[in-house]
């Protein structure tokens, strides 16, 4: 039994689908925020009516971990990160539709 086999579980994929997306969106606020409180950063991207591809560009990089997953055969923990993604499409289509 190799070693990440014990992480081949579909929570584990919807874990890192759900959690990844965030992680690039801090990582974005980070470098293109200007010394701006996040209200107000987030308050700018609303205003200039880019929300929903603020959320796309931050749930692109899914397709890196889903890559990963796929290249050591964790196809349970593949199929949590492609379920995450629809999740977040729905939302994306939600947004997008609604506001």
């Amino acid at each position: 039994m190799k070693f990440y086999e014990k992480y081949d579980k579909v929570l584990t994929g919807l874990i890192s689908g759900l959690v990844f997306p965030f992680i690039i969106g801090i990582a974005i606020y980070i470098i293109s925020s200007g010394h701006q409180s996040l209200h107000s950063y987030l308050t700018r991207i609303a205003d200039s009516n880019i929300v929903t591809h603020s959320i796309s560009l931050c749930v692109f990089p899914n397709i890196l971990i889903f890559m990963i997953f796929n290249r050591f055969d964790m196809l349970r923990a593949t199929r949590g990160v492609l379920a995450m993604t629809i999740v977040w499409a729905v939302i994306v289509f939600g947004v997008k539709f609604l506001l």
